[in-house]
C-alpha cells in the first residue's frame, strides 16, 4: 500500500487546516487508516483513525471537538479536518494503514503495516 498525505502549512492559532492521505497499490487497503503525529523531540503519537467499512472513528482525547476525521471509499482517500488549532499541534503528520488491527490497538504505531511520508503542520502562536 502506497500512501501519499498532503496538506499540511503554516497556520495561526486558531486555523485550520485540511490534511489528506490517498492510499493506493493494493485491492485490498486495509481495515483502518490512522492519523498520527510526531513533534520535535518527541515520540510518534496517536491522533486519529476511521474503520474503512462502517466509518467508525476514534480520537486522542486532547483532540476530540476539534479534529474531525472522514474517509472517501470511492478515492481511498482519508482526511483530517483540524479546527481550532494550538501551537501543541504543530507536528509532522503521518497517515498509516492497518490491514488487520483490532480496535483496542488503533493508538499504537505497531498496529499499522504501511505509513505515508508526512506532511509538517505549524502553528504559530
Amino acid at each position: 500500500v502506497q500512501l501519499q498525505a498532503s496538506g499540511g502549512g503554516l497556520v495561526q492559532a486558531g486555523g485550520s487546516l485540511r490534511l489528506s492521505c490517498a492510499a493506493s497499490g493494493r485491492t485490498y487497503i486495509g481495515r483502518f487508516m490512522g492519523w498520527f503525529r510526531q513533534a520535535p523531540g518527541r515520540e510518534r503519537e496517536f491522533v486519529a483513525a476511521i474503520k474503512w467499512s462502517g466509518g467508525n472513528t476514534y480520537y486522542k482525547q486532547s483532540v476530540k471537538g476539534r479534529f474531525t476525521i472522514s474517509r472517501d471509499n470511492a478515492k481511498n482517500t482519508v482526511y483530517l479536518q483540524m479546527n481550532s488549532l494550538k501551537p501543541e499541534d504543530t507536528a509532522i503528520y503521518y497517515c498509516a494503514s492497518a490491514l488487520y488491527a483490532i480496535t483496542s490497538s488503533l493508538s499504537s504505531v505497531g498496529a499499522y503495516e504501511y505509513w505515508g511520508q508526512g506532511t509538517l503542520v505549524t502553528v504559530s502562536s
